[in-house]
């Protein structure tokens, strides 16, 4: 097959969140299953295109696109995905993409990701392809499906067997705008209309353009996929998955052991293996000295690194954090996010130094040493679409404790004293979360049932090749929904 991939960033050109992790992994595993990838991301001016050997491709330069009353203009430039032989291309225009930000707030938000959408598909008419599947990914490529149902339907040479898939990596980001812009975006205005299939509580959403016009939909956890055919979860999009249900499907991230294994890492300071562990209580040490901490092997480090928003729990963890700090554990935090977060934590380190080692921000170094030099990492989310921290705490022996919800419940199994891979509570409510901190700390403290649960998450396989293969057969089908839909 011939899959298209579009996304609005992807690693190692662009990244606010786990979309970029999965964007720039999942077009190689599909390749290396035997398919031809191409790539589509927006050309924001953070990317240095000769660092990263990307250069214009000749006959794709100075391209219109008409935007309601005027035209707008784009280029393209094409490089590789680093360690494949995938192709990605980056969409060019100056005047929507060098604004220092992958997203921003500003007016014409909306017709930026237009304008990347409608950029794909021309882009493919005039390389000559007739792509099988089309991977869109969140509400930034969500009008894709839509313009190929109508905008682009005559061109049956492109586009006459080509499918879509829309993966939906946070349902709470819904690309919702004034229905205005459904002129600037040349789709039928009557669609905006009270339960057209762009309108939504009175607004225009490029995610729900999405939903309704993919072949096939899919999530990033099994459970997630059910999670958000609720009210609870839906974020008002939970009766139009209801109805497509018997479309919609989840599939847990990977993750790229070729960077994440402390066997090979080299980000953090001792490897190890699960046969040999004496790198890991190394890898604790110089961790706790880096963050100014003091070690003992007896008192087990808790890790966190995490946006520090309350959709990550960290309004439970504020409540439960002056208990939690009079027992026998340390902190280690990395992340940013709200201010109040940020605050809290900021007084708390300095006012228990001795307990809480503190990072505000991104590091991505010390995101490695965290996963490889804690005990723990708590991930305490009020939703969590799929999550990868605790897929890497699992790599480096380094126990989750999770609530069940979404990809966390899918990934991590509650050690019941003879089996599982972590620990889980269900109730979102700051006691609930101690319960299972101080279940985990009764079992560190027998060193021989820990080391168990440790080797119990590293044996683990949650690698792009298993997630790869499960991509693919919702290619096929939904190139079977398009032939039979």
């Amino acid at each position: 097959m011939h899959i298209i991939f579009a996304a609005s960033e992807i690693v190692p050109f662009a990244k606010t969140g786990g979309l970029a992790d999965v964007a720039g992994v999942l077009p190689k595993a599909v390749a290396a299953e035997g398919h031809q990838v191409d790539v589509f991301m927006p050309l924001y001016n953070m990317i240095h295109c000769y660092d990263h050997g990307i250069y214009p491709v000749e006959w794709l330069q100075d391209i219109p696109v008409s935007m309601g009353d005027r035209q707008v203009y784009f280029s393209v430039q094409v490089g590789k995905i680093p360690g494949a032989n995938v192709n990605i291309y980056f969409i060019d225009a100056p005047y929507y993409f060098h604004r220092n930000a992958i997203y921003t707030n500003d007016p014409d938000e909306g017709e930026r990701f237009i304008l990347f959408s409608r950029a794909v598909l021309e882009t493919i008419q005039r390389q000559g392809w007739q792509p099988d599947v089309i991977h869109c990914n969140d509400w930034q490529t969500g009008l894709i499906p839509a313009y190929l149902a109508h905008n682009y339907a005559w061109d049956r040479n492109c586009f006459g067997n080509t499918a879509t898939l829309m993966t939906i990596h946070n349902i709470g980001y819904q690309g919702r705008f004034d229905k205005g812009l459904i002129y600037h975006a040349e789709l039928p205005q009557h669609e905006g209309h009270p339960g057209g299939t762009l309108e939504f509580y009175g607004s225009f959403s490029m995610l729900k353009a999405g939903l309704v016009y993919a072949d096939i939909i899919n999530t990033v956890s099994e459970r997630y996929a059910v999670e958000i055919q609720t009210a609870e979860y839906g974020h008002g999009l939970e009766g139009l998955l209801s109805a497509r249900a018997q479309d919609v499907y989840g599939v847990v991230n990977g993750i790229d052991y070729t960077i994440w294994d402390p066997a090979t890492d080299p980000l953090i300071h001792y490897h190890y293996t699960p046969q040999q562990l004496a790198g890991k209580y190394r890898n604790k040490k110089a961790l706790l000295k880096r963050m100014g901490l003091t070690y003992d092997e007896n008192i087990p480090v808790i890790g966190i690194v995490s946006r520090l928003v309350t959709q990550k729990g960290f309004d439970i963890l504020v409540e439960a954090m002056f208990n939690l700090v009079q027992q026998d554990l340390q902190f280690v935090i990395l992340g940013s996010g709200e201010y109040r977060y940020e605050e809290f934590f900021r007084v708390a380190a300095q006012t228990f130094p001795h307990k809480i080692g503190l990072w505000l921000g991104f590091n991505e170094e010390l995101a490695h040493q965290i996963a490889a030099g804690t005990d723990m990492l708590l991930i305490p989310s009020r939703y969590e679409p799929c999550g990868l921290t605790q897929l890497y705490g699992l790599k480096y022996g380094t126990v989750p404790i999770v609530r069940r919800t979404g990809g966390l419940a899918d990934t991590i199994k509650d050690f019941d004293g003879k089996t599982g891979t972590g620990f889980v509570f269900d109730a979102y409510t700051a006691p609930a979360m101690m319960r299972a901190i101080f279940r985990a700390l009764k079992y560190y403290q027998d060193k021989d049932t820990w080391q168990t649960i440790m080797r119990n998450g590293m044996a683990q396989d949650f690698s792009w090749e298993v997630a790869a293969k499960k991509y693919i057969y919702l290619y096929e089908q939904a190139q079977r929904n398009r032939k039979t839909g």
